[in-house]
């Protein structure tokens, strides 16, 4: 039987997660959240510091967390208003959501992002750049 071609879509978005601890935040970036210093810290907790955002305690944590539904709202607001811009059919718009190991909040908030961009039609890919890596002593 013959194969088929796959047809592949450009993401309007992409989603990167990623934990400052590992690296650098991801070159190229359209909107770079910081979420080290403004919001509560899941890992604090021992009952969730092994966890990751894959994880619906920590995805719920991170959205009960005060400032968060807020910082989503806006972020949204904000790849609307790059969309919006005369290149905006022919450039994805690319965020990254960055926190201390990346396993936490930076996970969450783009997965949360991810849905509230989702809901509005658009196509969204997410990636988790350190969320498979071992929690950061400290």
């Amino acid at each position: 039987m013959p194969k088929t071609p796959e047809t592949t879509v450009t993401p309007d978005i992409v989603i990167t997660s990623f934990g400052y601890l590992h690296d650098a935040p991801p070159a190229d970036q359209d909107l770079v959240l910081d979420l080290r210093r403004h919001f509560r810290d899941p890992h604090v907790n021992p009952a969730l510091r092994y966890m990751t955002a894959r994880d619906e305690e920590v995805r719920e944590a991170v959205r009960n967390t005060a400032g968060i539904p807020e910082l989503v709202t806006a972020t949204v607001a904000a790849v609307q208003a790059f969309r919006s811009g005369p290149s905006a059919d022919r450039h994805q718009v690319k965020v990254a959501s960055g926190c201390a190991g990346g396993r936490h909040r930076a996970g969450s908030v783009a997965l949360e992002l991810a849905a509230a961009l989702t809901a509005l039609g658009l196509t969204v890919n997410v990636v988790h750049r350190d969320i498979d890596h071992a929690v950061v002593d400290r």
